[in-house]
């Protein structure tokens, strides 16, 4: 089958980063596509709290959502949107940060809320506290489609390995990674840590990233790695989108799944110890 990652450069403007997505979303499934994913925050790229109560919506309301599970239901594809920044009930008024499967008939089939926020120090200027503005989701989730089981994840949960080795000993066969990697962490980590979660699960692994920098009307703007990639589940990395905005397609044979599994069968070779 062929998949699509597209790679964007999302604004702080979610009509505006709507009408690209769409337009890449057409332009995968026109070379063949039949599973499209998009990155992390596909509706808006921003860090200005004030901005995004001004511009975001519930799920309910949500423009970028509605639009992509028409254009879905139109191209006749399985859409994955990355993530979309989400107005939630929470009294303390922060988002979710939610994944989207979306099935051929514009239905949506899975939801996953980002489980682990991204607080970290990169540097003594740069610093990111994720969870003052987006609650953490508390459960994994493992999606059936008619051609695979698919395993959902969000960006920072890339690090903990533990997340992906339970979707893979629960079925998963594709782990998606939809992202907005800092370009620091991503130059150092990005390729790396997509192979080693490909090669420790046998699976394949699909990274649709923002990438570039990012306009922002309002509070500072964001630098994103890109580097869109599939890997598959031996570790071969089958395709890299660089940096440019676009859409990149390429078959993957989900055959290879479990040959790699028969090879090392390492996700059944799991043993209590004890320690430290």
């Amino acid at each position: 089958m062929k998949v699509g990652l597209l790679q964007l450069c999302s604004s702080d403007r979610p009509a505006e980063n709507l009408a690209v997505t769409r337009d890449l979303l057409r332009q995968a499934a026109s070379a063949g596509a039949s599973f499209i994913l998009t990155p992390e925050v596909t509706n808006c790229v921003s860090s200005d709290r004030g901005h995004q109560d001004r511009v975001l919506q519930t799920e309910a309301e949500d423009i970028t959502l509605a639009g992509l599970r028409a254009e879905a239901q139109a191209l006749g594809v399985w859409l994955l949107i990355g993530s979309l920044a989400i107005k939630t009930k929470d009294g303390d008024g922060r988002l979710a940060n939610r994944s989207f499967l979306v099935a051929p008939d514009g239905a949506v089939a899975a939801r996953y809320d980002k489980i682990h926020m991204f607080d970290v120090n990169v540097s003594e200027t740069e610093q990111y506290r994720e969870s003052a503005g987006f609650r953490p989701g508390g459960r994994a989730v493992l999606a059936t489609a008619p051609f695979a089981r698919i395993g959902l994840s969000v960006c920072y949960d890339l690090r903990f390995p533990h997340l992906y080795r339970r979707l893979a000993q629960a079925g998963a066969e594709i782990l998606t990674v939809p992202a907005a990697f800092n370009d620091t962490t991503g130059a150092a980590h990005w390729e790396s840590l997509l192979r080693a979660r490909a090669i420790e699960n046998g699976a394949f692994v699909l990274a649709p990233a923002q990438s570039g920098s990012h306009a922002a009307h309002n509070g500072r703007p964001r630098r994103t790695w890109g580097h869109s990639m599939i890997v598959a589940p031996w570790g071969e990395v089958l395709a890299d989108a660089g940096t440019d905005v676009g859409a990149t397609v390429a078959e993957i044979d989900l055959a290879a799944v479990s040959r790699a599994r028969h090879r090392v069968p390492s996700l059944t070779h799991d043993r209590d110890f004890e320690g430290p």
